[in-house]
């Protein structure tokens, strides 16, 4: 473990987004398919942020 290096944690966007997702699926009465795009949503953000975190750090 580095001392020092700060990461962002991009986690949070799935497990928020797959929340919304469901909840979304449930208004469309399909939770599923609103599931599955709030998971492809949110691990499009957590991968963005990961990817903003790594060419920050070199």
């Amino acid at each position: 473990m580095q001392q020092g290096s700060s990461t962002r944690a991009g986690g949070c966007f799935l497990t928020l987004f797959i929340l919304l997702g469901f909840l979304f699926g449930l208004s469309i009465r399909d939770p599923l398919k609103g599931t599955l795009i709030g998971t492809a949503i949110g691990a499009a953000f957590a991968l963005a942020t990961w990817l903003i975190d790594r060419r920050r750090r070199g």
